[in-house]
């Protein structure tokens, strides 16, 4: 009869006798990262099970078919379709104020990234996105919609301001249908390139005062993601840049309890980068070498994987093209939405100047103030990631 590994017998008036497990090196060192990995999230997954603070209304990757009968609630769903715009780091650096049938888009300086976007374009561009959220809801609505400017550096903070009337033709449906599922897809694509005449539908989405430029060629996409991989290597080395990012990233039921964030399961993380995220992308801690490492690997390997990239320009540095420029792209992401293609807007090459001088390059858009450069492909869609609900993001004054 065989006796049970481990356990200890003890005849009278003898030592116990143990009977040992042999252990090779893959049981040991899986037994090694178990223990590992608890001690390193035992403090985040305490947050799971604290109950006593409310929880944050978020908004659900849903919208309706059809607007609203009363004005205010018109107001508020289509705030409810601009929030679901993406943003750098899903910062969400937007604020709404609302009077009858107007609404003012304002930046929220408090959510602003200083390190890694000085002088604001990635938050300008976000809120270009969600801008043109709001409009085309609308219009798919059968509102017509009419845009006010303001000019960069408004001390109100105040960037457009969106008047509606309606009895318009519906228009934008499409579109429309596509905003509560696009997706920032960062997982690896599976290199098929993008056909012919879904290319060409993306491109007639960026009118003439931008320009998008396209590089589908494998030799010169490997090419590109050497580059970005030393990109993300650089930046996620500085401290400062990376104190910014890993503020941004939310681990557990962090995501869930503040409503914006990047969790570590959207930025699709594997291996030892998943499971020790908390140190190997912490500023402060020995390990940030290897989340370098680990982040940069992933980036290239993600852009190999794509079957395109574009970069989306504007032709002159101007401030004022930023908004229309985040109101471009989000057609281009819904479009491609629409056409079951995946993209992922990368942008540490465009956060350090001599990376965005030589992707620039490689583009031959020499001349050119670029925007968004993006990745595409085709994977499975990731579900949506946590938005503030419009409770939280906006304001209502009587007209």
């Amino acid at each position: 009869m065989e006796r049970p590994a481990g356990r200890a017998l003890k005849a009278a008036g003898s030592e116990p006798r143990f009977w040992s497990v042999p252990i090779d090196r893959r049981r040991f060192l899986i037994v090694v990262a178990g223990a590992s990995a608890y001690a390193a999230l035992r403090p985040y997954g305490a947050l799971a099970i604290q109950h006593g603070t409310p929880l944050p209304p978020l908004q659900p990757w849903t919208l309706p078919d059809q607007p609203p009968t009363e004005e205010v609630e018109v107001a508020r769903a289509l705030i409810a379709a601009a929030v679901l715009a993406p943003s750098h780091w899903n910062a969400q650096p937007w604020r709404f104020e609302v009077e009858g049938p107007l609404i003012r888009l304002l930046a929220d300086p408090q959510r602003a990234l200083p390190i890694m976007d000085p002088d604001r374009r990635a938050m300008r561009l976000s809120l270009g996105a969600a801008l043109e959220n709001l409009l085309i809801t609308a219009r798919a609505w059968g509102l017509h919609p009419t845009v006010t400017y303001r000019p960069p550096g408004d001390p109100s903070q105040v960037v457009a301001e969106v008047a509606w009337t309606v009895g318009a033709a519906p228009r934008d449906r499409a579109l429309f249908q596509a905003i509560v599922d696009r997706r920032t897809n960062r997982d690896a694509y599976d290199e098929r390139g993008l056909f012919p005449e879904n290319r060409a539908s993306l491109t007639v989405q960026v009118p003439g005062d931008f320009r998008v430029h396209w590089i589908d060629d494998p030799e010169q996409i490997h090419a590109v993601a050497d580059l970005v991989h030393d990109a993300v290597h650089e930046q996620v080395l500085d401290r400062r840049a990376e104190a910014e990012r890993f503020a941004w990233m939310r681990f557990d039921d962090q995501a869930r309890e503040r409503g914006d964030g990047v969790s570590i399961e959207a930025l699709a993380l594997g291996g030892p980068a998943k499971w020790f995220a908390g140190h190997y992308f912490n500023p402060n801690s020995w390990l940030l070498g290897q989340g370098a490492g680990s982040l940069s690997k992933q980036a290239r390997g993600g852009v190999r994987s794509a079957g395109a990239l574009a970069l989306l320009t504007s032709p002159t540095p101007r401030e004022e093209a930023w908004v229309m420029g985040g109101q471009v792209y989000e057609r281009f992401a819904l479009k491609a939405t629409q056409l079951g293609i995946a993209q992922q807007p990368i942008n540490a090459p465009l956060e350090q100047d001599r990376y965005r001088a030589e992707l620039v390059r490689r583009f031959g858009a020499a001349g050119e103030q670029p925007l968004m450069f993006v990745r595409l492909g085709h994977a499975d869609r990731p579900k949506g990631v946590e938005r503030r609900g419009v409770a939280l993001v906006a304001s209502f004054r009587k007209a």
